[in-house]
């Protein structure tokens, strides 16, 4: 039966999400409510006192992160391919999101290509379609790529360190970025790129186990090295969303991606 509107737990997300500045989004919220409450800990049954159940035999809870992040772990180091990286990807439940998705936003373009675009997860446009950068977001991606001679069908591979859409468009938590790591590494152990760029302060933060803004790492190289895999240079740039709502900083992103450029002709 669907879930009255006066209902208090989708009252209280909706008027958070209005206080957020957040368009409410019935269906949505329906959604996520629904996740939560399929990872909500099944409540302990009373025992009678004349037949006590052994501790032993409790039922064992939801798995942790921890669990999940070991499993994704095992799973990504099996896959030696794209196309079971994917599907094990697809597979996977161990993000809390899926639950209130349409469908998994994995890679698009070239494997193998050069250059590696990493953002930070789907938006509505690729919950809906289920590819990374679809939206006007991933429309603008394309132009600055297309500015250094990088285009997705040809030499750029992109994809994500989140596979779901987290509800409202929010930043991933750490633990949902945590389950979905052990595949992002293994997909750049597998597609070993030239150079990566991490579009947004997300991808930036969470793959360089770093805290300092966008703002202070844009514009700068680094290395990133995936377990069992060889260091990468890594480019922070302004998430494509970001340059949509700030046009002004659009020049310096004009000189990032010609840094960018630049070292690519130096490694080929």
């Amino acid at each position: 039966m669907p879930q009255a509107v006066s209902d208090p737990a989708y009252r209280a997300l909706a008027d958070w999400w209005a206080d957020m500045g957040v368009p409410a989004d019935e269906a949505e919220i329906r959604a996520y409510l629904k996740a939560a409450k399929r990872t909500e800990p099944p409540k302990e049954q009373a025992t009678p006192e004349a037949n006590p159940v052994p501790q032993t035999r409790r039922k064992k809870g939801p798995k942790s992160v921890e669990d999940w992040a070991a499993e994704a772990t095992a799973t990504a180091a099996a896959c030696n391919d794209i196309a079971s990286l994917t599907a094990a990807i697809e597979a996977f439940e161990g993000c809390p999101l899926k639950q209130g998705c349409n469908k998994t936003a994995v890679h698009d373009g070239v494997f193998g290509a050069p250059v590696m675009v990493i953002g930070e997860g789907p938006g509505g446009e690729e919950d809906r379609i289920g590819k990374p950068f679809v939206g006007r977001a991933g429309q603008l991606l394309d132009k600055m790529l297309a500015a250094i001679n990088l285009n997705r069908a040809e030499n750029a591979f992109i994809t994500n360190v989140n596979y779901w859409r987290p509800p409202g468009n929010r930043n991933p938590e750490a633990d949902e970025l945590a389950v979905c790591r052990p595949f992002v590494d293994r997909m750049i152990v597998l597609s070993a790129p030239k150079v990566i760029v991490a579009a947004g302060n997300v991808p930036t933060k969470s793959l360089l186990s770093i805290s300092t803004g966008i703002m202070k790492t844009r514009g700068k190289e680094y290395s990133y090295t995936p377990p069992g895999g060889e260091p990468i240079p890594f480019f922070p740039i302004f998430h494509p969303a970001f340059l949509l709502r700030r046009p002004v900083e659009k020049s310096r992103a004009w000189r990032d991606l010609l840094t960018i450029e630049a070292r690519l002709t130096d490694l080929s």
